[in-house]
């Protein structure tokens, strides 16, 4: 298997992480596929020679240890991580219980930094690898309805930022994927909850969200089939690039996010200038 690269990706169970596995597959790499559930993986995408299907609770470092470890023993080597994996608490901020807002960091930040905890000796060993964290548009501005959302993907965002740097001479790369809206299960009942703590004064405002978010299910423009592919290609460059914006809806929103910094930079630029001593 050491002539393969061989692909750790997450959440393969359902959405696009199955479209990233089909992908790599095709492409002719290896794929350790994740999920809570094998038979998820199964169903999905069969059992080529080339797919290992692992049980992984991301949240739970001991499973990724030991989901790392399969990988190995069964294909020698990592060289792609795809952090994929994650859902949706959505909900107005006072409308989300402290439980509900652990648990979407522990899902979309703790969860990536758990599996890729596991595996970056390896790919240290190795001098070699790329990982790959997918985030969101929700990463680089924030949104109604979305405030935990959004939190753990600043948190990605920052996480990934800054692990770059750090493993960088150690021959690794790392891509932040920012998707806009795709047709994934993300809006569906199987990865979005809503607030657990319903509160009075958002009544009128949350059931309008509540029907606006679940209505937008399967009417995504994106093609998540074409989101796999885009990263087997980003994945294939010499230098992966740091980041990724996919989607023109994505494009869009990134636009306006860093025209919106500089113009609030300019707005106070001279008092921003001059705060330091003996000015």
């Amino acid at each position: 298997m050491n002539n393969k690269q061989v692909w750790f990706i997450t959440g393969t169970g359902r959405g696009l992480g199955v479209e990233i596995a089909k992908a790599a597959l095709t492409a002719g790499h290896a794929v350790v596929g994740t999920a809570r559930e094998i038979q998820s993986i199964e169903r999905a995408l069969g059992k080529p020679d080339d797919l290992l299907a692992v049980k992984l609770d991301i949240t739970n470092p001991i499973d990724a240890e030991l989901a790392v470890r399969s990988a190995i023993e069964r294909f020698g080597h990592i060289d792609v991580l795809v952090n994929n994996a994650g859902n949706f608490y959505a909900g107005y901020f006072e409308d989300l219980s402290p439980e509900d807002i652990q648990k979407q960091i522990d899902a979309n930040l703790i969860g990536p930094m758990n599996v890729t905890r596991a595996v970056l000796p390896e790919m240290r060993k190795q001098k070699s690898g790329l990982v790959i964290t997918i985030s969101s548009t929700a990463g680089l501005y924030g949104i109604e309805f979305g405030s935990a959302y959004a939190l753990s993907k600043f948190g990605v965002e920052g996480w990934m930022l800054s692990l770059a740097s750090e493993i960088e001479p150690f021959g690794i790369h790392t891509t932040i994927v920012n998707p806009g809206f795709f047709r994934t299960d993300l809006l569906s009942q199987k990865s979005m909850t809503f607030g657990s703590n319903p509160t009075e004064a958002y009544k009128v405002k949350r059931t309008q969200m509540e029907a606006g978010w679940s209505g937008a299910a399967g009417t995504q423009p994106g093609d998540p089939k074409k989101l796999a592919r885009a990263i087997i290609t980003i994945a294939a460059k010499p230098v992966p690039p740091r980041r990724f914006i996919a989607g023109a809806d994505a494009v869009e929103g990134a636009r306006k996010v860093a025209a919106t910094l500089l113009q609030q930079i300019e707005e106070n630029l001279e008092l921003s200038s001059n705060l330091g001593f003996g000015k």
